[in-house]
């Protein structure tokens, strides 16, 4: 990584801590200067404005979850097993990125109209990805549910909900929390007398054999 690259990277994490700590208008640009260390002017020179360093916070987040979850959409896996490895991977993703989700969670309103529509674009791409695993699912059978667009999101909601009350240190790990979400999300779309369970097994992707 160049000088240049490394600078831009060591910015958005520094703004990604106080943004998800501080909110979107609790954040200064000068605080985020003074947590590097550099002056307010880099800040600009690097990123425009504060909404430019919360797009790239975005675009740098979603490029590592669009990755991954389209790693293991692409896997050669039996169709149910690929889905539920696919929720699983989802629900950890949101662990591991929980702090840029809440920043988009919470602070999206303050998006520019430029800023929601790459805001969506991402959005779309994912949703596309569940309906896609949907539509394999419905073509053999599996689905007890009657409309894909509707359990696409009623999926994302349930995954994208506990970035608010699951607590770190709690009474629940995150294993558990996946597992719950995973058996909770596949037997409603599937039932139990048609769910083939994995999880006390998980599968690897082609890639990670």
């Amino acid at each position: 990584m160049d000088e240049v690259l490394e600078t831009k990277d060591q910015v958005i994490k520094a703004a990604i801590d106080l943004f998800s700590t501080k909110g979107f208008n609790g954040t200064s640009i000068r605080a985020i200067a003074n947590a590097m260390g550099m002056s307010i002017s880099n800040i600009y020179h690097y990123f425009v404005n504060k909404e430019g360093l919360m797009l790239a916070i975005l675009q740098h987040s979603a490029e590592r979850l669009l990755s991954r979850l389209r790693k293991v959409s692409e896997s050669k896996m039996d169709p149910v097993a690929r889905f539920e490895l696919l929720i699983e991977t989802h629900v950890r993703l949101s662990d591991e990125f929980k702090k840029e989700s809440k920043i988009f969670f919470i602070d999206e309103d303050h998006l520019s109209p430029e800023g929601n529509e790459i805001n969506r674009h991402i959005q779309r791409e994912v949703l596309n990805i569940y309906l896609m695993e949907l539509r394999t699912l419905n073509e053999l059978g599996y689905l007890i549910s009657r409309n894909l667009m509707v359990s696409a999101f009623n999926i994302l909601a349930v995954i994208n909900w506990q970035l608010r009350w699951y607590r770190p240190g709690g009474p629940l790990s995150m294993d558990d929390v996946s597992k719950e979400i995973v058996s909770f999300v596949m037997h409603g779309l599937l039932g139990s007398s048609t769910h083939k369970m994995t999880s006390s097994t998980p599968t690897k992707t082609d890639e990670e054999r």
